[in-house]
């Protein structure tokens, strides 16, 4: 080979893996962004997750795609080992459907309709297809249709000039020699490895192998170790992607290596002892792209078969290697805030809403223990709300992250205004638990002082701590459940909040007056009444992003001005109603 052939088999290498990477991907966007959920909710069974596996993995053309997706199912507890396992079995058999792609392109001989099908113009074919639906289709599934047959004219294409850089090798003698090194078992199982592991995909892996075998050097003998290395090989960006995984997500990557290691290890001494007994005549057979795609798909459909059984004893393998330890409960919603998710848009909402809820839920605690502590003060209950602060601190930084992450990726529109609803309201909720922390202060120094309120002023902040409570009750399950009835139940008693708040102030003035407070015990009292007002104005807030993304629109001061303005007969009679149930 010259040097403009190695250049012509670099050049068609990397069309060839461009071309079958943009043609998955345009798969999987034609498929439709709920694919990915598709996958998690419908793999109950390990016959289910085996056919979606091979499925969505023929889908989008990567074996090593749908492991490191479903690794992110299983570290952000969507799903367990047990199902994951299935459909890594599924992806392991659907990636051996590119090799049947890319044999179309030793179809280059015969008349008549096989002519039809050579590569030259079945790639011309398909190339014209496909920009005329880019450039001409009005609809996104159209256009991304012509991307798929663009896709794969350039990994056609880019094989043809795989192909053709090689084909001076069949008169290389020292390039057969080399090849028949390969047929030692061992080492050609570490060559597929190997050359896997550079390339990141064993689709490519095995397009390559199908490049070569146009010079007639490789033989049955040859092919079916490096094939079998191939195997073992794509395991190794699943375990990449692991690295930083829970350890559910780590037992899951290392059930893809298992599968194949254990496929091979079973097929490898099966054959090779069968053929030291009875000597197979077909080691010798030359391979062509067809056989090696033939060759590809049973091994992998015969360790599916192989393992199925033995799905639960895998598990409990894994289980076994890889020692579990107890999560703490923040972590583990943490990590339903996958990177590897960010990929997939539906998913990466979805599990920021589960993590915002549960953010919601835990602010919404906070307060309620700290309001406890008012009247039945302990440090260990101050420990807790102390505690459970810095957790939600920790929740709006790597929410609010992950979700900026999100709005830079293609997004629909719905998944757009979800996102924009959970960066309006996290901060809220953030700082809802950090009014829940002045509270505990406040009420650890009434402690600590001894201090204690009036009859009348004790009974006041009784009211006022009934009415947070309710307000945020109502802001946190109308963001849960995205009960616009609830919602807007929060303003009118938002307003009775602040109304409470400046009446308490007259009366603490007046018990001032009378020598029947402290002055001491008085600037706690006002600590209390800010906080317990601000708590209100953040439930506010989380209210009208719900009401206000609901209508398409988002200003927050144009609606509070409105609906203070207009004071409907709604408004009017729920003010009333929370008037006569908080009155002092």
């Amino acid at each position: 080979m010259t040097v403009s052939d190695y250049i012509a088999l670099l050049g068609g290498v990397a069309l060839f893996l461009f071309g079958m990477a943009f043609m998955g991907e345009n798969l999987k966007k034609v498929a439709g962004n709920k694919l990915e959920l598709v996958l998690y909710r419908l793999s109950s069974t390990p016959l289910k997750g085996i056919l979606l596996g091979t499925g969505v993995t023929a889908a989008i053309q990567s074996s090593s795609a749908t492991s490191v997706m479903v690794v992110g199912f299983v570290n952000s507890g969507m799903m367990k080992v047990r199902q994951a396992i299935g459909i890594i079995m599924g992806a392991i058999l659907g990636t051996s459907v590119t090799g049947w792609i890319v044999a179309l392109s030793s179809l280059g001989s015969g008349s008549g309709w096989v002519k039809l099908l050579s590569t030259s113009t079945l790639t011309g074919i398909i190339a014209v297809a496909g920009i005329l639906l880019r450039m001409t289709g009005k609809k996104q599934s159209v256009v991304h249709l012509g991307d798929i047959m663009l896709g794969f004219a350039v990994l056609m294409f880019g094989m043809t000039a795989m192909s053709t850089a090689v084909a001076p090798l069949k008169e290389s003698e020292s390039f057969i020699r080399t090849l028949t090194a390969f047929s030692h078992p061992l080492l050609g199982i570490l060559v597929g490895i190997a050359f896997t592991s550079i390339l990141q995909s064993a689709s490519a892996a095995i397009g390559i192998l199908q490049a070569l075998a146009i010079t007639g050097a490789i033989t049955f003998e040859i092919a079916l170790p490096i094939v079998m290395g191939v195997a073992i090989g794509a395991a190794v960006p699943v375990l990449l992607s692991a690295l930083g995984a829970s350890v559910a997500g780590k037992r899951t990557a290392f059930a893809y290596l298992l599968i194949d290691l254990l496929g091979v290890i079973i097929w490898a001494a099966i054959f090779y002892g069968a053929n030291a007994i009875f000597r197979f005549s077909f080691l010798s057979l030359t391979m062509t792209a067809a056989t090696i795609a033939l060759m590809n798909t049973v091994f992998r459909f015969a360790t599916v078969l192989a393992l199925t059984p033995l799905i639960a004893p895998m598990e409990r393998l894994v289980c076994l290697l890889i020692p579990d330890k107890a999560p703490l409960a923040e972590e583990e919603d943490m990590d339903r805030l996958e990177e590897r998710f960010l990929q997939h848009p539906a998913l990466a909402v979805e599990q920021s809403r589960l993590v915002t809820n549960s953010m919601a839920l835990r602010s919404r605690q906070n307060l309620m223990d700290a309001l406890t502590l008012r009247t039945a003060y302990s440090d260990k209950g101050f420990a807790r709300v102390e505690s459970l602060e810095r957790i939600i601190d920790r929740y709006e930084d790597k929410l609010g992250t992950y979700l900026m992450k999100i709005t830079g990726k293609s997004i629909t529109t719905e998944q757009s205004e979800e996102v924009t609803k959970f960066l309006h309201t996290i901060s809220d909720f953030e700082r809802i638990s950090d009014h829940a922390l002045n509270i505990a202060q406040a009420a650890r120094e009434l402690h600590e002082k001894n201090y204690s309120f009036t009859g009348a002023a004790a009974h006041e902040l009784d009211t006022m701590e009934a009415a947070v409570a309710e307000v945020l009750r109502l802001a946190v399950e109308a963001f849960v459940s995205g009960d616009m009835d609830l919602a807007i139940r929060v303003e009118p008693l938002e307003e009775i909040i602040d109304g409470l708040c400046d009446e308490m102030k007259l009366h603490h003035v007046e018990r001032l007056k009378k020598g029947v407070c402290t002055l001491s015990l008085g600037f706690v009292f006002t600590d209390l009444l800010t906080n317990y007002e601000r708590v209100a104005d953040h439930c506010s807030n989380v209210a009208v992003a719900l009401i206000e993304l609901r209508s398409d629109s988002f200003d927050t001061h144009e609606y509070l001005r409105s609906i203070k303005k207009m004071r409907d007969a709604s408004f009017t009679h729920l003010y009333e109603e929370y008037q006569k149930e908080y009155s002092l």
